[in-house]
């Protein structure tokens, strides 16, 4: 029986890359990357057999050209999307530069926007199929230094409840669903660079008092395409240990 197929995208490092391992087994992959050689290794490491599809997210052109390759590798045994790609740029709002800005409305929003443009066009052919939003804790709560991110993460939310209130209208017996999944703070490249003192301001918040595991986002990931989570839909859900 042909794996039903997904595509994973920002899947090189971080949670992207737990969720590839996490999925590997059960799905057939669509990785993505802003370049091949980052996946090379990764590759080596999954179960069974998985392609490549690589682009800039940063430059929209790149995001139209994926999406025009992806419609003709998706085939009738796609199933999924987990927009994970993203880029966080921080700086006080006042000084960010306005290719800073692009290149995170690019990445975090247009991309994934116009994935599950595509992905539902798909979906809607195949009579199923999920899409994974990536949010974030800052999506809800906000952050200094973090303007432009923050609200970026937060429109993965919106948009996840408006698709999946847009299938229901067009047509209620697609088997097609929405959700958003938001980490808290994660033990990736990003929190590992935050100075000693800044964790520590950080894990006090954090009523688990510790930083997440990418696998523990990952399991979430998987749980919220299978069929068990059917009824998880126009939703997000938090991955934060608390975070007050």
């Amino acid at each position: 029986m042909e794996k039903k197929k997904v595509l994973v995208t920002g899947a090189s490092r971080g949670i992207g890359k737990a969720i590839a391992f996490a999925l590997s087994e059960q799905y057939s992959l669509i990785l993505h990357a802003s370049k091949p050689e980052s996946l090379e290794s990764l590759l080596k490491e999954l179960d069974g057999e998985h392609e490549v599809l690589c682009a800039d997210f940063s430059e929209i052109n790149a995001v139209k050209e994926f999406c025009s390759a992806l419609k003709k590798m998706a085939g009738k045994s796609f199933y999924g999307v987990v927009n994970n790609a993203g880029v966080a740029l921080d700086k006080p709002l006042m000084y960010q530069s306005l290719n800073d800005i692009d290149k995170m409305l690019n990445i975090n929003v247009k991309a994934p926007l116009l994935i599950s443009k595509t992905a539902l066009k798909l979906f809607i052919g195949n009579k199923e199929g999920v899409i994974i939003n990536m949010g974030s804790c800052v999506g809800e709560t906000g952050n200094a230094f973090q303007v432009v991110y923050s609200m970026t993460k937060a429109a993965m939310v919106t948009m996840t409840k408006s698709i999946a209130k847009e299938v229901s209208l067009i047509d209620k017996s697609l088997n097609i669903r929405a959700v958003t999944v938001s980490p808290g703070f994660i033990d990736t490249d990003m929190t590992k660079s935050l100075s000693d003192d800044v964790k520590e301001k950080y894990l006090e918040m954090i009523p688990s008092s510790y930083f997440g595991d990418p696998n523990e986002v990952a399991n979430v990931v998987k749980f919220a395409l299978s069929a068990e989570a059917k009824y998880i839909n126009g939703t997000n859900i938090a991955v934060n240990g608390g975070i007050v």
